[in-house]
């Protein structure tokens, strides 16, 4: 059976990366590429490393007919896409991947980004989207809200961890490395090649980076109690990948085995043996994480490393393993392709 499937916002990395993706899925097939901007243009023009592939033309989102569509990946920004996924249809099936429905609570929502939530009644029906976690609630859901690529890095890393009690979720300290494209296609100043290139600087220090409001939502559950990390994330001049290093407070040995019992039947998630840590070069392009674990050099004491590529398992290739679930495909169809190495 063929499953139509339409992109809003494929004009933006992330939908030429569903592209990539759905491209060799074996049951789904692209009906719909929508773009606000670009309405008119085939999609080699806006992405020429797709000109294989032959496509819909883009067009305006009141062109498509989705009462011929099964699913619609929503690729648009926050604010935005609540917006336009409250016009939809009620039956279609939606993954957005967006900010805007990951936070179930309005008012942590406008606190983190700085506008009142619109659509209230949609949120309602909306399934946090860390698909490890989550399958049984996605496989029925009318709405799964993708997480945030750091997000999905820090929880991959910890959940387990502070699921488990084995850390101490007093004294969580998460350093991330993020490439430029989790920033997006749209131009801005401070990703120019020459302010970028040849260098390397934190951002969002102090606790002001959005996706904090889905570690105190998911991390909170977990525990039973508030808990709020400390994370700082760091902008690298490379186009993927994500490397965060976690410091706890737990035995090494004990936090190693419960990330290993918690991924030993994930297709998508290696734990990497004791004292080995990953690399970003070795899930580029891939819908892979790697985890490592090492011990401290003061006792009682880890670190956590995991490396993951932010457009693929933190954005578009959580968004199709999710859409596999919710259409009751093989959760890994289309995303088993190998690393892009070196």
């Amino acid at each position: 059976m063929t499953h139509k499937i339409a992109i809003i916002g494929a004009s933006g990395y992330t939908g030429a990366e569903l592209i990539r993706l759905i491209a060799t899925h074996p049951t789904f097939e692209l009906a719909a590429l929508v773009a606000h901007t670009k309405a008119g243009r085939a999609m080699s023009d806006v992405f020429p490393h797709l000109t294989h592939l032959d496509l819909p033309e883009l067009v305006r989102l009141e062109k498509v007919e989705f009462k011929d569509i099964d699913l619609c990946f929503c690729a648009l920004p926050h604010n935005t896409s609540q917006k336009v996924i409250a016009t939809l249809p009620k039956s279609l099936r939606i993954v957005d991947l967006s900010a805007d429905f990951r936070l179930r609570d309005a008012q942590a929502y406008e606190k983190w980004y700085q506008t009142p939530h619109t659509a209230l009644e949609t949120q309602k029906d909306a399934v946090y989207g860390l698909t490890e976690f989550y399958r049984d609630q996605i496989a029925t859901a009318r709405l799964v809200a993708g997480t945030g690529c750091n997000a999905a890095t820090g929880q991959y890393m910890l959940r387990p961890l502070v699921q488990n009690q084995v850390i101490d979720t007093d004294e969580i300290i998460l350093d991330m490395k993020c490439a430029v494209s989790g920033a997006g296609r749209l131009l801005k100043e401070n990703l120019l090649h020459a302010e970028l290139s040849e260098g390397y600087n934190a951002y969002a220090v102090g606790g002001t980076h959005r996706h904090l409001g889905e570690f105190d939502q998911e991390f909170s559950a977990l525990a039973g109690k508030p808990v709020k990390i400390q994370f700082t994330p760091h902008l690298m001049p490379v186009n993927r990948g994500i490397l965060a290093t976690g410091y706890v407070k737990g035995e090494p040995q004990m936090v190693h085995e419960t990330l290993m019992s918690a991924y030993q039947n994930e297709p998508f998630i290696f734990v990497l043996p004791f004292g080995r840590t990953p690399s970003t070069h070795h899930v580029r392009g891939s819908n892979f994480c790697h985890i490592g674990v090492t011990g401290d050099r003061i006792d009682g004491r880890a670190i956590v490393i995991c490396a993951i590529d932010n457009l693929t398992k933190g954005s578009s290739g959580q968004a199709l393993q999710n859409a596999n679930i919710m259409l009751g495909q093989d959760e890994a169809a289309g995303l088993m392709m190998a690393p892009l190495f070196p």
